[in-house]
């Protein structure tokens, strides 16, 4: 198959361009949003990789919008590299899209197949399996907003993960800055993940707090067990990915651009999602 349709259009955001494009705009403007619309900038390599969380928009929408807030300012990119968790387990443990192209109600986007080969060959346990993609939101709930603020001029190289293995997840993200760097990629690495889920408020901000201080110390090791431990980011593979590559790429510090639950959205406080979007900088 050449082109993966959009599993989301419609449900978890608008399948008309137009609404669409005004949604995103309401999240960036929202009260939990950072009020204001992005403004593209001039290339800065200092913002190396994100956390952005991947529910429907109406609850992580706003959260997310901070992570792609700052990405604009720090001007355009030619790849974006997202990894989410693959919470239907259907497909292969980690897989990249041999998809040519993804669509989205914004259009469509070309897939490095190029990136994605040169990383199968010195991470041998990347899989080519479609089926891993067809069913998984976390992925594709990132694209419009990257479209948003690029347009249709980067690519993307989509990884889905369920199997949890943290060799293979440092593994992964040491292969991935490893081709960034031997190519002088111009890239953002985006780890798809939302935080605690279905406790009472007071418990997930406990547990998220814990584990957002783990993810701030760049520590992929503390990160995997606290996260383990409390159950506190449904992508803790991604995360560790993304964190050993971001710091091999040159990260030296963790910024948590905004946190809140599902509850501060809703009002309802008995069982909550927590939402958190973080960025890896250089300095």
């Amino acid at each position: 198959m050449s082109k993966r349709n959009s599993l989301l259009a419609g449900s978890w955001y608008p399948s008309s361009r137009e609404v669409l494009l005004r949604e995103i705009e309401s999240l960036f403007l929202g009260e939990l949003g950072p009020k204001k619309l992005p403004t593209l900038g001039s290339f800065n390599d200092n913002l190396v990789a994100l956390i952005s969380p991947h529910a429907g928009y109406v609850y992580s929408g706003q959260a997310a919008a901070w992570s792609y807030y700052e990405l604009a300012k720090h001007g355009p990119r030619d790849l974006a590299i997202i990894i989410g968790p693959n919470h239907s387990g259907i497909g292969s443990g980690i897989s990249a899209s041999s998809h040519k192209k993804w669509e989205t109600p914004l259009g469509s986007l070309e897939v490095d197949l190029d990136f994605s080969r040169e990383l199968a060959k010195i991470f041998e346990s990347l899989d080519f399996d479609n089926t891993a993609h067809a069913r998984e939101h976390s992925i594709e709930i990132q694209l419009p907003f990257l479209q948003y603020i690029y347009g249709s001029s980067f690519k993307i190289v989509p990884i889905s993960i369920w199997l949890y293995d943290l060799n293979l997840s440092i593994k992964l993200g040491e292969s991935i800055a490893k081709i960034i760097k031997d190519y002088s990629r111009k890239a953002i690495i985006i780890a798809s993940s939302d935080m605690t889920h279905y406790v009472p408020q007071e418990v997930a901000e406990e547990r998220d707090r814990i584990t957002l201080d783990a993810i701030l110390s760049l520590d992929e090791f503390k990160t995997w067990k606290v996260a383990s431990e409390l159950e506190s980011l449904c992508g803790l593979a991604p995360v560790v990915s993304v964190m050993r590559a971001a710091k091999i790429i040159g990260a030296k510090r963790a910024e948590v651009l905004k946190y809140y639950t599902s509850g501060d959205v809703s009002g309802e406080k008995d069982a909550v999602v927590g939402y958190s979007s973080v960025a890896f900088k250089k300095n």
